[in-house]
């Protein structure tokens, strides 16, 4: 516990300092040896947290700490326009409704409410969802970086589940599908039995980032979602995505 918190303490020095700061300022601030904060800090520009200022002998925060800050203040953001809207959407459907965050090369849930049945049927927030075997994750490769949909097409595709496409031909036809219509299913694709509804989200530069999504089993959400269910999914997205700052001049 020591060492964590003196590595969160030199990264909150760091990112406080007015520049560059260099061993023995680090060291006398913090009240420990200039040894200490040395080999701290070589673990800390390993992991891209903590970089060398060019030319110099003084740190400052890296591009992995940035990136960090600006993902979770993302989060932060989504999670705050969200909140109302998944709770409309399950009240409104009965389905476990959820959220999950778009992170650059992957999605993860970040909030979930289950349905009003009795049997709960949901994913627990934080759980990272597969990018070809699941409704989220296939919003991601349609409207996320075309980079990552070649990424994804060119490696071997795991079934998740024998419904699970595992075809890169079959997939990249599915993504154009998801692409045009606005939405996503995966009806037993992640799991035998439950199905996924999902719609994106976008943020007000145009940029995916995220979907929201009602679970249920295939019993209440079969192959094709109902008019209301497509109807209601749809005005949540639109929803956060216009507090976000969206809208569809930024799309086009």
């Amino acid at each position: 516990m020591q060492a964590v918190v003196l590595a969160l303490r030199i990264l909150r020095e760091l990112a406080e300092a007015d520049g560059p700061t260099g061993v023995t300022t680090l060291a006398a601030n913090l009240g420990t040896t200039k040894s200490r904060i040395s080999r701290y800090l070589q673990t800390l520009v390993q992991e891209g947290f903590v970089q060398r200022a060019p030319d110099s002998e003084r740190y400052q925060v890296g591009p992995g700490m940035v990136k960090l800050s600006l993902n979770l203040l993302s989060q932060i953001n989504l999670l705050s326009a969200a909140r109302p809207v998944l709770a409309n959407l399950r009240d409104a459907l009965g389905h476990s409704a959820v959220t999950s965050q778009f992170e650059g090369d992957g999605i993860r849930v970040i909030a979930a409410l289950r349905g009003k049945s009795d049997i709960e049927i949901g994913v627990l927030p934080g759980s990272p969802l597969s990018l070809h075997g699941s409704a989220q994750g296939k919003l991601a490769l349609a409207f996320g970086p075309a980079n990552l949909r070649e990424k994804v097409l060119s490696s071997e595709l795991v079934a998740l589940t024998p419904q699970t496409i595992t075809n890169p031909e079959a997939l990249d036809v599915e993504l154009d599908r998801i692409r045009n219509n606005g939405w996503a299913m995966a009806a037993n694709e992640a799991l035998i039995g439950l199905n996924t509804l999902a719609a994106p989200i976008f943020e007000g530069n145009g940029r995916f980032v995220g979907t929201i999504a009602i679970n249920d089993s295939v019993q209440h959400i079969g192959n094709e979602p109902t008019a209301q269910q497509l109807s209601e999914i749809l005005r949540a997205a639109a929803a956060i995505s216009e507090d976000l700052g969206f809208s569809q001049e930024d799309k086009a």
